[in-house]
């Protein structure tokens, strides 16, 4: 039996987790991972470029921050909400294609930009088009994988981030040097292009909740509805889901505000050069983070059964052993001592995504995944991804006159209580599924 086969089944069928996914899905997931590279590589490579496009357009750390992070985050996560609710209730993949050219587009104008605001203008269009590709995506996987495969199903689609942010740095930092900046971001908006038509014309459109035994009868009428603003409440009044959201987006706080200016803290305070960050910043970034994204897909869905307080305690125990790693990345006098440090951290920050998505779209309807989805990104990314690289950004400028060679290590430093926090609220998240899970059982 695969998956492929029971796309048709009735919505109140179940398909055994055991079952194997067919070509069909895998086709569907390594084409979906592709353009989630592609959204984060185009997401990325103003970050990654940093250097050059402050020299040539004169932006501080602090407009580099908003333009990476506020700017961005603002468009992002409010446009991906009604992108989302539509998305549940038409073609997912038609909208996942069309959101890939956007974006696309946008990334070729950011090649083309003369000024600050029109490089403002073209990286806001980006957010609106990356608004609607990646709660589509969640939701397309799982309809194509069946419970009990969907954590790693899901960490394998994961693997776009640190894809994109290796082939970003690699083919970013080459073209940049070999060419100029500008470079980077028209090709990489041509490829986007062709890459939306592949997904709209060979990406087929599985049937919603096809693969799910029947969810538990909801314990008031408010989870049984699913419209809009009655999923939002929903979302917004389930402890489990709000305690998630919280706990992603202060862990992203941390790695947004490390990924968009790492590039900058490696060139400007370690002494790195473009080439030595295409060959050994990408192989690090590519390989770590895809190690621990999938390290942490496999251990949920090892121990998820047993427990669901896994997808919590695993993001929870990853996170506090990456502290020390990465204040030693921090401190380290010159960038292979920094690089080796950075192991660490790229490797723990990301256990956290895997278990989370899938803890998400295992709670909750099949026909209100995308919007769930959309609603974890929003509160993540509005925290971690709109706050976390303004702050840093921020933080730097103010340091400077104090700190006038190493203002930026100084404000990598305080980002430390972020990871506390972070392990914190997953432990709370941990002890909101025992109780769920004991609701449930008693009714």
């Amino acid at each position: 039996m695969n998956t492929t086969e029971n796309l048709g089944r009735a919505p109140g069928q179940s398909l055994s987790p055991q079952a194997r996914p067919g070509a069909r899905a895998w086709f569907v997931l390594a084409t979906l991972c592709i353009v989630y590279v592609l959204n984060f590589l185009d997401r990325q490579l103003l970050s990654i470029l940093a250097k050059p496009i402050q020299d040539e357009l004169g932006v501080t750390d602090g407009e580099l921050g908003l333009i990476t992070g506020l700017y961005f985050a603002i468009f992002y996560c409010v446009v991906g909400i009604p992108v989302a609710w539509l998305a549940d209730r038409t073609n997912r993949v038609r909208v996942l294609a069309i959101a890939c050219g956007i974006w696309s587009a946008a990334t070729l104008a950011c090649g083309l930009a003369k000024t600050y605001p029109q490089l403002v203008v073209a990286r806001i269009t980006v957010g609106i088009g990356e608004a609607g590709g990646v709660p589509p995506s969640y939701a397309i996987i799982s309809d194509y994988f069946p419970p009990g495969r969907r954590g790693a199903a899901l960490a394998l689609f994961n693997f776009g981030p640190p894809l994109g942010m290796a082939l970003g740095v690699a083919l970013g930092a080459s073209l940049a040097e070999a060419f100029s900046w500008r470079s980077a971001f028209i090709t990489l908006g041509v490829i986007g292009i062709f890459a939306a038509v592949f997904v709209a014309v060979f990406v087929k459109e599985p049937k919603q909740g096809g693969l799910d035994a029947p969810l538990p009868e909801p314990v008031d009428a408010t989870e049984a509805q699913t419209g809009f603003w009655a999923t939002v409440k929903m979302f917004f009044t389930r402890p489990v889901l709000l305690l998630v959201s919280l706990a992603c987006g202060a862990i992203q706080f941390v790695t947004y505000a490390t990924l968009n200016f790492t590039t900058l803290f490696l060139m400007r305070e370690k002494g790195m050069s473009l080439s030595e960050l295409a060959i050994y910043y990408s192989l690090l970034l590519g390989i770590g983070v895809s190690a621990g994204m999938y390290a942490s897909g496999w251990l949920v869905d090892r121990f998820g059964a047993r427990s669901k307080t896994a997808y919590a305690l695993v993001p929870a125990i990853g996170l506090t052993a990456a502290i020390p790693f990465f204040l030693g990345f921090v401190w380290a006098p010159g960038w292979p001592l920094a690089l080796l440090f950075l192991i660490g951290p790229t490797f723990f920050n990301y256990f956290y995504l895997s278990p989370s998505v899938a803890l998400v779209q295992e709670s909750v309807r099949p026909n209100q995944r995308v919007m769930a989805g959309a609603l974890l990104l929003l509160v993540m990314n509005l925290i971690g991804l709109g706050l976390g690289p303004t702050y840093l950004g921020a933080m730097s400028d103010y340091l400077r006159p104090d700190y006038p060679n190493n203002s930026l290590q100084i404000a990598f430093y305080t980002l430390t209580p972020f990871y506390l926090l972070a392990s914190g609220l997953f432990v709370l998240l941990a002890r909101a599924l025992k109780r769920e899970a004991a609701m449930h059982a008693g009714v």
